[in-house]
């Protein structure tokens, strides 16, 4: 794939977790660390595709926004994560199977690794979130928006934030709702497909496209820190 360097550098920059010290059961006042990996499209309908390779992208990156303020984990550097997944090779667009997950985790020092996919049938939304045991390359849990009330893409924001809860409620069990749940924060859907396209753009090296999509996404949305980053990132 072209643009798979590019494109892996661009994951690395936007979502990463970094090294893990110890676990949550081995101590509670840890910070507990997850790798956010990328997500695949399991084969979705009645979108664009530029739009669908734009979620693989978008979708991680706006799980590792909800979790990144949250004081039970810790961030690491992003070019580590870029690095490992380089090193195993790993397709931006491909999905993950457990055992490459947990390689990557570990290679960035996590102690979870989470990846997954997501499938658009034409406005119906499904998210699964696999998170898997570095230490022993086992999925722990699938997380999915299976509220039968949290299935429409028009509620994209929101299923992912429910998604990335309950991926940090797996992780520490102790931890209490991100800082954005909490709020009450959701971003519409329109704004969180224009800042996917922004990052989708930003890893193909197309500064000035990236530009203009992160641009209507705050236009979209005033309120959407990431997509403001992405415009300092890209502009001159």
């Amino acid at each position: 794939m072209k643009t798979s360097r590019a494109g892996l550098v661009a994951l690395g920059a936007v979502f990463s977790a970094g090294a893990l010290e110890s676990s949550p059961l081995q101590g509670q006042n840890q910070p507990v660390v997850i790798a956010i990996l990328p997500f695949g499209d399991r084969g979705s309908y009645g979108q664009e595709k530029e739009i669908l390779q734009a979620l693989q992208v978008g979708i991680p990156a706006t799980i590792a926004a909800e979790l990144s303020g949250h004081s039970e984990l810790r961030l690491t550097e992003p070019a580590r994560l870029s690095q490992a997944l380089r090193a195993q090779k790993v397709d931006p667009a491909g999905r993950l199977d457990a055992a490459t997950a947990a390689r990557v985790g570990k290679e960035v020092g996590a102690r979870y690794a989470v990846t997954g996919s997501f499938a658009d049938f034409y406005g119906k939304f499904r998210l699964d979130a696999r998170i898997v045991d570095v230490q022993s390359g086992q999925i722990l849990k699938v997380v999915s928006n299976t509220d039968a009330k949290l299935q429409d893409r028009a509620d994209l924001y929101r299923i992912i934030q429910r998604v990335g809860h309950e991926v940090l409620a797996e992780a520490n069990p102790s931890a209490g709702p991100t800082v954005r749940e909490a709020e009450g924060k959701t971003v519409p859907t329109n704004a969180l497909i224009e800042f996917s396209l922004g990052l989708l753009a930003e890893q193909r090296g197309d500064r000035a496209s990236a530009s203009r999509h992160y641009a209507q996404a705050v236009s979209l949305f005033s309120g959407y820190p990431e997509a403001r980053a992405g415009l300092r990132r890209v502009g001159d």
